[in-house]
């Protein structure tokens, strides 16, 4: 059966490769470094269920460790090419393809839709992680398309990959450990303290104002962890479960939702989510390094009240 094992395994041999890509170019100083980085990181997803939990976080202290030393570095490869070649062959093949560079991109949510309503009825997929599968299907099948339009080599392909990988660096594992430390802090009952603090200060007999206290709380815990991920299960235990679901009635779906979208406006302003907002800025050598943040902001803004508004509004209508 196909569930989140097969898809770790796909990405652990992803991340292996990048590993090896690492070791084998010669052209980077600090390529044991990345070797080590990117092995250890593809161990957790290819042996994560394998090992036991205190290898598992060993292998997380050893990432923190690398990553920390500031040891990692791009080959030089890319630094000495010609910019001006490479910058007229990237013109050329735009032109070349035009618009139907965009069929790739397209493809991955709209085969994940599609996967997301098809799936649940073909026996060897888990049912409970059909989205994820979608997703990676998308991705997959994404991906050979690109490969057969550009007429290009899949090793070609994932090592070019590898020197994206390595420009963003350690933020790429940032996502996963930050979710990982939302649900420790679950765990650990952060979320009751969270509510006793929203109890003592917010009138919690108003729909409105709990509703207000977890979409700015969501966004504001957000740009402490720098992942959404890591604030909802917090402030979903603290205030959206008891107050908003158990009180007021609400629908919990819609509470997700709206929930987690409010999340990401905080994303959206904070230097924690480095690989939304820090390592973009880097890539397009902007002078500014918070100025995709700064950018940002209005539309967070807006988002976060619109999002306080359509979950005042519905969460208790159903």
């Amino acid at each position: 059966m196909i569930g989140l094992e097969a898809l770790y395994t796909l990405a652990g041999v992803m991340f292996a490769a990048f590993a090896w890509f690492n070791l084998t170019d010669r052209t980077n100083p600090r390529r044991l470094v990345n070797f080590a980085f990117w092995a250890i990181y593809a161990a957790t997803f290819l042996l994560g269920s394998r090992v036991p939990h205190f290898v598992t976080g060993c292998l997380a202290l050893m990432l923190a460790l690398i990553a920390g030393s500031g040891k990692l570095g791009r080959s030089k490869a890319e630094a000495v090419a010609d910019v001006d070649a490479a910058a007229r062959r990237r013109v050329a093949g735009a032109n070349r393809y035009g618009n139907r560079l965009f069929l790739v991109a397209l493809l991955i949510p709209i085969v994940t839709l599609v996967g997301t309503f098809v799936l649940p009825h073909v026996p060897w997929v888990d049912p409970k992680n059909v989205t994820l599968v979608a997703l990676v299907l998308g991705t997959v099948i994404a991906f050979i398309v690109a490969l057969a339009m550009l007429r290009d080599s899949p090793v070609h392909a994932l090592g070019d990959a590898r020197q994206t990988m390595d420009t963003v660096g350690w933020a790429a594992t940032l996502p996963q450990m930050l979710a990982a430390l939302g649900a420790l802090f679950a765990v650990a009952g952060v979320g009751g303290v969270v509510s006793g603090l929203i109890t003592a200060w917010v009138p919690v007999n108003s729909l409105l104002a709990v509703v207000v206290a977890y979409t700015v709380g969501m966004a504001l815990f957000t740009m402490v962890m720098g992942n959404a991920f890591a604030a909802f299960p917090v402030m979903t235990a603290g205030i959206g479960l008891p107050l908003i679901v158990h009180q007021f009635h609400g629908d919990p779906a819609i509470l997700g939702a709206l929930g987690m979208l409010s999340g990401f406006c905080g994303t959206l302003m904070t230097p924690m989510a480095a690989n939304f907002n820090i390592v973009p800025a880097a890539l397009l050598e902007l002078k500014d390094k918070n100025g995709v943040i700064k950018a940002q902001i209005p539309t967070a803004c807006l988002l976060l009240v619109v999002n306080t508004l359509l979950l005042y509004l519905f969460v208790s209508r159903y």
